[in-house]
């Protein structure tokens, strides 16, 4: 095992707002598959990196608590104004971190999920 993290999902209420969302907020792109009885948007990601999705399903409810997931951005101040004009906010940070680790930052996106931003150093 080369990474704890396997897979990742990202609860939705709108999976094409949260597409959008995400697609003008971070750069992502997506493709939309359909999996035991699940909409899907798997984020695009190369064979030996993790993948993850945005996911519709009445088994997921987006949430402010539990389990925050990082997503890369080459440019946090630019990627927060973003959140701010699809809808969503920021609710911690940017916050610079130590020993080049990098700016991290928590918003809550369209779906009403928390989740955090990272740019490395």
């Amino acid at each position: 095992m080369s990474n704890i993290i396997n897979w990742f999902e990202i609860p939705t209420q709108d999976l094409q707002r949260a597409m959008a969302f995400y697609q003008y907020c971070t750069g992502a792109q997506f493709r939309q598959e359909d999996v035991a009885g699940m909409s899907m948007a798997v984020f695009h990601y190369e064979e030996s990196s993790t993948g993850g999705a945005l996911v519709k399903s009445e088994m997921f409810q987006p949430s402010t608590s539990g389990t925050v997931i990082y997503l890369y951005t080459a440019d946090i101040v630019d990627s927060l104004a973003k959140v701010a004009e699809k809808g969503g906010s920021c609710c911690f940070g940017p916050e610079k971190l130590p020993e080049d680790i990098g700016t991290i930052a928590l918003i809550i996106d369209s779906e009403g999920n928390k989740v955090g931003l990272h740019q490395p150093a």
